[in-house]
């Protein structure tokens, strides 16, 4: 076995990225703190062809060196918006058609291993803040909550891990 090389990953292009057909999903940060987590999160979108990212509240917006240390230039590739608060964010989907997922430790969520995405529908997955999570206010206006299973002793995940396992999850069920 031999790794490959750079040359041999057949990467599309920026130009490309933006013509290819893209996972309907807009993943929304709501008040992420973290300029890592939000670099890391735009490459993760990169990799999964994601339409886009909303970025909400105090969460920082590219360009900023410190966003760019994990993104390693997929604030170039992948469609941002930017709100002055998520409630205004999760409104404007809403309108748009997408059904509006916080990810979140809730009452009458549903478990990441039973959610069944439909593939007509257009998905807003709304992760929160690295230490409060979704804001109550959000949650109020979300059509749904899932939940990612934990089995330790620390009941969460970094935001970017979290959003990784549901992004790939997603991205299985509906492209199975």
């Amino acid at each position: 076995m031999r790794k490959l090389k750079l040359d041999e990953l057949n990467r599309v292009s920026v130009e490309e990225f933006k013509d290819q057909k893209k996972l309907p999903i807009v993943v929304v940060l709501d008040n992420v703190r973290s300029m890592h987590n939000v670099g890391s999160i735009f490459r993760t979108s990169d990799a999964l062809a994601l339409e886009g990212i909303y970025l909400c509240g105090i969460t920082a917006q590219p360009p900023h060196r410190e966003i760019e240390k994990t993104a390693l230039g997929a604030t170039q590739s992948v469609d941002w918006f930017h709100f002055k608060n998520t409630e205004e964010a999760v409104a404007d989907l809403q309108l748009e058609g997408y059904t509006v997922l916080a990810i979140e430790q809730a009452e009458n969520s549903t478990s990441l291993l039973d959610f069944k995405p439909k593939k007509d529908k257009k998905y807003a997955l709304v992760f929160g803040n690295e230490v409060n999570g979704v804001d109550e206010a959000v949650m109020k206006m979300v059509d749904g909550c899932i939940e990612i299973p934990q089995f330790g002793t620390k009941h969460s995940f970094n935001i970017v891990v979290s959003m990784g396992m549901v992004g790939w999850d997603f991205f299985t069920k509906l492209q199975g």
